[in-house]
């Protein structure tokens, strides 16, 4: 019988009150596991727990919360293979994804946050003419990172376990707790973490996990009176309610919200690195993934053979069981969501798009799977080309010059990752400097981990990975004495 998952609140495997769910293979459409239930007693218990260890976990020396991250990264390369195997039937990735961007990019996160980083820094002394007490003289300062307090971290389904260590990592680093909040379609993989946390030897209530389909859950893990902090990666939708709630209870926020992302691709542009680049919303996570440079914008001159590449690329990508070796594509995450995409392909079509490749759903006997489309003769104002739709699915709209072609770039509600390609790298820099996105791309869709991460508008709040993560789960404070 395939196993029943507890939560895990306060350092005890605990039984869900509201039972356990199906957690279902994409690709199979067979029961990977059961999933805890949790109740909103439950979660409030967690958040309970985490706010009682927060004091002596805040004051644990940075080299012994270090230790216990750098016990946990490896804990988890040991487990490899067997995490790995877990993430591919959760999330429907291929099994090399699997291994090198889930659970390899895991323990990489918890090595780079074992790291003892300084927590504060001086401030040049100052010169004060008029103080109170009307004496002139000398003020020094110092900077510190403060630990927030109880970090709820809510995450998304498409990478359980790079984008909830991501989270969990500099949280703890940095002294916090913490009680996070899994996707419901992809939960296991995250209590693995919890597991290796426990064996690397962290204390009771530092990390909680508590999960469920019910939005009460959530609701329960973000309104909690015990929550200092709020991490969310997710829909904009979402993160407005979430930001509302926050609002009110004055609570701190670091959002990692949708995209749209417009790559600009320039006349004199290398096509076959934009192809291959653009040609990732079709193959990595089967464009699930907020980053995908799905909107892009070609300039005339290479319009014609830009869309002809890429059709021929979505074409020619094995559709297929992400445990086999040669498989590109793989299912969404649910039959649910596999609806959702197919009917923006059909709005599309119906918006007066041409679908020049893909649209039809694989003939395949199990799995959620879109085949990778390409959506040609769009305009700027059609809703596939405005709204998220978080599927292997490109839409590409025309331009003439470069003003017209930034225009473009920036009407919309998004703003999280944008990219351009171009010969003249002046010009791409320039063109990049413009766009109002938090991060750009130039002639590449790669990223550096260490580059301040986060988007502009609805694209989200606040910025993490690297140093900047640290940052994000603190709280600056100023010591000032005379100098």
């Amino acid at each position: 019988m395939t196993a029943r998952q507890s939560l895990f609140v306060g350092g005890s495997w605990v039984e869900p009150d509201d039972g356990h769910y199906a957690v279902i293979d994409p690709a199979s459409e067979e029961t990977v596991g059961w999933a805890p239930e949790a109740s909103r007693e439950q979660v409030h218990a967690a958040c309970a727990a985490a706010r009682e260890a927060f004091g002596p976990w805040s004051a644990t020396p940075p080299e012994g919360r270090a230790a216990v991250l750098g016990r946990a990264a490896g804990i988890i390369a040991g487990h490899l293979e067997e995490y790995a195997d877990l993430a591919r039937a959760e999330t429907g990735a291929t099994t090399g994804t699997a291994r090198a961007m889930q659970v390899g990019v895991a323990a990489a996160r918890f090595r780079r946050y074992a790291r003892v980083e300084p927590a504060e820094w001086a401030i040049p002394p100052q010169i004060h003419e008029a103080g109170p007490m009307g004496k002139a003289g000398v003020l020094g300062a110092l900077a510190i990172r403060q630990p927030v307090g109880v970090v709820t971290c809510v995450t998304s389904y498409n990478n359980p376990w790079a984008n909830a260590v991501g989270k969990v990592a500099p949280a703890l680093a940095m002294g916090n707790t913490v009680v996070v909040k899994p996707a419901p379609q992809d939960p296991l993989s995250v209590y693995r973490m919890a597991q290796a946390l426990e064996e690397a030897g962290v204390p009771p209530g530092v990390v909680n996990v508590v999960s469920g389909r019910s939005t009460g859950v959530g609701e329960a893990a973000v309104a909690s009176p015990d929550v200092d902090m709020v991490s969310f990666t997710g829909s904009t939708t979402v993160g407005q309610r979430i930001a509302e709630v926050c609002g009110r209870g004055m609570k701190r926020q670091l959002m990692e919200l949708g995209g749209k992302g417009a790559a600009l691709v320039f006349d004199d542009a290398d096509l076959g690195s934009a192809v291959a680049g653009i040609g990732t919303t079709f193959s990595f996570y089967s464009g699930q993934i907020c980053t995908a440079p799905t909107r892009v914008l070609a300039q005339r001159g290479i319009h014609d053979r830009l869309v002809e590449q890429l059709a021929a690329c979505a074409r020619r990508l094995k559709v297929g069981d992400p445990r086999e070796p040669d498989t590109v594509v793989v299912p969404v995450i649910s039959a649910a969501h596999r609806d959702r995409v197919e009917s923006y392909v059909e709005l599309g079509r119906k918006e007066g798009a041409v679908v020049v490749a893909g649209g039809e759903r694989p003939d395949l006997p199990t799995g959620f799977y879109v085949a990778p489309t390409l959506l040609a003769d769009c305009t700027n104002d059609m809703r596939v080309a405005r709204e998220e739709i978080f599927g292997p699915v490109v839409v590409v709209i025309p331009f003439d010059d470069e003003e017209e072609g930034l225009a473009l770039a920036n009407d919309t509600d998004y703003g999280l990752i944008d990219y351009v390609w171009s010969g003249d790298v002046a010009r791409a820099f320039r063109v990049a400097r413009r766009l109002r996105a938090g991060g750009v791309g130039v002639n590449t869709v790669g990223r550096n981990m260490e580059a301040p991460f986060g988007g502009f508008k609805k694209s989200g709040v606040g910025r993490d990975v690297g140093s900047y993560a640290l940052h994000a789960y603190s709280e600056v404070q100023a010591i000032v004495w005379p100098g």
